[in-house]
C-alpha cells in the first residue's frame, strides 16, 4: 500500500534527508522509519538492562503466602 504524506512539514524533511543522504525521498524515508525503529527498541533494551537488577533483587524476597487483597491494606490502617 502507498504511503501518502500530506505534511508540507514532512515532505520538506524528506526531501533534506535526502539531499543530505543522497538518496530518493522513498529511501530517505525508509531510512528514516528504520532509524527510528532501531532507536526505540536500543531504548527498550537499555531500559530492561538497567531494571534487571532490581527485578532481581526483589525476586530474591521469599514468597509469604500473605493475599494482598483491599481487606489486608485496610488492617493495616485499622485503627480500632
Amino acid at each position: 500500500m502507498p504511503l501518502n504524506i500530506r505534511s508540507d512539514e514532512v515532505n520538506r524533511l524528506a526531501d533534506k534527508l535526502a539531499a543530505v543522504a543522497r538518496v530518493s525521498k522513498t529511501e530517505a524515508v525508509r531510512l528514516a522509519l528504520v532509524n527510528e525503529l532501531e532507536r526505540r527498541e536500543q531504548s527498550l533494551s537499555e531500559f530492561l538492562a538497567r531494571i534487571k537488577p532490581i527485578q532481581d533483587r526483589i525476586a530474591r524476597y521469599p514468597e509469604t503466602g500473605l493475599k494482598t487483597d483491599k481487606a489486608f491494606f485496610d488492617s493495616l490502617y485499622d485503627e480500632t
